[in-house]
């Protein structure tokens, strides 16, 4: 992750969906991208274009039922966990880790379609462990929360 300019981090500041993709991108050593986006809102020029292409093609990222990404959006911590459950196919990394969601007072609050399964091992992995007590799947994932993810994912995937 890079700063956000002027020497700044920026740990409070909501990661966007785009932000994620550019780092998993990034984490690829920026791979050429050949194709085209099949999102609305993901024209060719802008700074998540080539990485959206690229996550998109490789199955990593999902749109929305409107045919958009909308990459400025904050991402979530059930898109996110989602998002990495994908990336870890797509390395073939071992996604048999299963925790237990039923701690979680907030449970019912995750998106049971697309993001149970991640969740489930997002937390068996011990990349998302919960806020106060909480899973806050519906959560928006600060800069530093989606830090802190990512570098427990790398350890558990050198």
């Amino acid at each position: 992750m890079k700063g956000t300019g002027n020497g700044k981090f920026s740990p409070q500041v909501t990661t966007s969906r785009g932000m994620i993709v550019q780092i998993l991108y990034n984490l690829e050593g920026k791979p050429e991208v050949t194709g085209k986006s099949k999102f609305t809102d993901v024209s060719s020029g802008q700074w998540f274009s080539d990485p959206v292409i690229w996550a998109s093609e490789n199955q990593i990222v999902k749109g929305y039922s409107d045919g958009t990404f909308l990459p400025n959006r904050p991402i979530s911590r059930q898109e996110m966990a989602a998002i990495l459950y994908r990336y870890a196919k797509y390395k073939e990394y071992d996604t048999s880790a299963w925790g237990d969601l039923s701690v979680f007072p907030d449970l019912n609050e995750l998106n049971q379609d697309y993001a149970a399964e991640p969740m489930y091992w997002a937390v068996g992995t011990q990349l998302i462990t919960g806020m106060g007590g909480k899973l806050n799947p519906k959560g928006n994932a600060t800069r530093a929360q989606a830090a802190t993810i990512l570098m427990r994912f790398h350890q558990s995937n050198p």
